[in-house]
């Protein structure tokens, strides 16, 4: 594995722990695309640091399970807001 990917995925990693970020949002972050997060968190950081890939797993599991209220909240926001108007 190259040396900035090994660097670029402990850095994502790193910062999904601190944030309990999503995968959009660290993408967003980092300035690479969701599938490159994704594949750096569930394939290169087993192989880098077995505990490390343990922690993101579960923040983002908690994330997955989160998402339907998220989207409903946002939903409710966004009507809330046009029915103001």
């Amino acid at each position: 594995m190259q040396e900035y990917i090994r660097k670029r995925v402990l850095e994502i990693s790193g910062y999904i722990i601190e944030s309990s970020a999503t995968v959009r949002q660290a993408a967003k972050v980092f300035g690479v695309s969701k599938s490159t997060v994704h594949k750096d968190v569930s394939e290169r950081l087993p192989v880098i640091d077995d505990r490390l890939a343990d922690k993101v797993r579960k923040v983002l599991e908690t994330n997955k399970a989160e998402r339907h209220l998220r989207g409903g909240e946002a939903t409710r926001k966004k009507y809330k807001e046009t029915k103001v108007s």
